[in-house]
């Protein structure tokens, strides 16, 4: 049986999940906009790995007999200034979350829940691994400059990956 400050906090994360595939489906709406049909499926596929982890957690909370009380989401962005704007907000997103995921271990850490704390690392090691490539990603973007044609090869490169997947 969950605790129900922490049942609380992994129903908060949830929502924190869910808002970041509702953003990356705004980047991707974006990016179809902006003719990057490459970027465009990189942040689908990154829409429906955040709904996962969504579901992970919603899962998990069932799992331990807690209750899943979902929240209300807010509407993402409409559009971004710029290509290099939307993938800021891709990392500033990723960074954040993996804030409300270390207070979160910290949490069931001090809570003693071994069980949440040790399902929890999962997403610890899963956020190093989703910063380290959208950073990566931001640094490709801001070298190359938005106007320059090896943005299109770049966006071309992003859509075979996603396609891979």
């Amino acid at each position: 049986m969950l605790d129900s400050k922490i049942e609380a906090a992994l129903n908060a994360h949830v929502q924190h999940e869910l808002a970041s595939a509702y953003l990356y489906l705004a980047m991707a709406a974006h990016f179809e906009a902006v003719n990057l049909p490459g970027s465009a499926a990189w942040m689908r596929r990154q829409a429906r790995e955040e709904l996962g982890h969504g579901m992970k957690l919603f899962e998990y909370i069932n799992a331990r007999d807690g209750r899943v009380s979902l929240q209300a989401l807010a509407a993402p962005p409409a559009s971004f200034a710029s290509t290099t704007d939307a993938w800021k907000q891709a990392l500033a997103n990723e960074e954040k979350v993996t804030g409300v995921v270390g207070k979160l271990y910290d949490q069931a850490q001090k809570a003693g829940d071994h069980a949440t704390a040790a399902m929890l690392q999962w997403f610890v090691t899963e956020q190093v691994e989703e910063e380290k490539t959208v950073r990566s990603l931001l640094a490709q973007v801001e070298q190359i400059g938005e106007s320059s044609s090896a943005m299109f090869f770049l966006d071309r490169h992003l859509g075979k990956g996603a396609e891979e997947e």
